[in-house]
């Protein structure tokens, strides 16, 4: 078949991913079946993506902290389109920004860098999380007993730096789905694909977390557990940190329609 070059690719890829996403079914261990042909494209797809394809070029920006960080936010967000299946749009991180740790709760999703360089350390929820009647580990500091509902167990699954050139970071509900999100260096931007879309009165709802350290006999092990990949951790379910917050800017790029 002749190639399509008229169709913008950001087009494309939504299409791809409507289609990637739109018949989903769910697997009895909690993640979901994606027909492999049809997510095969849906990557080759967003790998080829650029910033110049959305009318986005690099920007050189105030760091997100600091005076000049004050009163702007250290993230903004461009919306292109949503549907049922999905949604996408672009995140741009100021220098020195990042995305806290947080989940997505019963979704897939695909990061892809438009530029810079970002770090993402991606965390799998394990099984035992804390029941009634359960001890749990010591953590430095303590936690308030009521807070103890609000622990997740978790294993640190990678850290891992993604640019322009990198591959997309594919995220699954029960795979690398909590994450953060660092810049590296410089400002840095990356499309976002989100499948089915964030939607509280579905489950769906987006919650911040922050790792802790545990205290071993004898005193604190001298390591924290977010930095050991591999390695279990627990992590404290947190409101929205005061210091993190995404704004919104109009999207540049070829519009996406359906």
């Amino acid at each position: 078949m002749p190639r399509d070059n008229k169709t913008p690719l950001i087009q494309k890829i939504a299409k791809q991913a409507d289609i990637t996403f739109r018949g989903l079914t769910s697997s009895a261990d909690g993640d979901n079946k994606l027909a492999a042909d049809q997510q095969s494209e849906l990557i080759s797809l967003v790998t080829a993506v650029r910033a110049a394809d959305l009318n986005i070029a690099p920007r050189k920006t105030q760091p997100s902290s600091g005076a000049a960080g004050l009163h702007s936010p250290p993230v903004t967000y461009m919306h292109i389109c949503e549907t049922e299946a999905f949604s996408m749009g672009v995140f741009l991180l100021r220098t020195g920004a990042s995305i806290p740790l947080h989940d997505h709760p019963g979704m897939n999703g695909m990061l892809k860098v438009l530029y810079g360089k970002v770090s993402l350390r991606c965390f799998d929820k394990l099984e035992d999380n804390l029941t009634p009647g359960t001890a749990p580990p010591h953590f430095e500091p303590p936690l308030a007993l009521f807070q103890t509902a609000s622990l997740r167990h978790t294993v640190l699954r990678s850290v891992a730096e993604f640019s322009e050139d990198s591959g997309p970071c594919l995220l699954t509900p029960l795979r690398d789905n909590l994450h953060e999100i660092d810049t590296v260096e410089g400002p840095a931007a990356f499309l976002d694909i989100l499948a089915p879309p964030y939607n509280p009165d579905d489950g769906r709802d987006c919650h911040y977390y922050k790792a802790l350290q545990t205290v071993t006999e004898g005193g604190t092990d001298g390591k924290s557990n977010e930095e050991q990949q591999g390695e279990e951790a627990w992590l404290l379910e947190i409101p929205q940190p005061e210091d993190f917050w995404c704004g919104g800017e109009p999207y540049p790029g070829p519009a996406v329609s359906f």
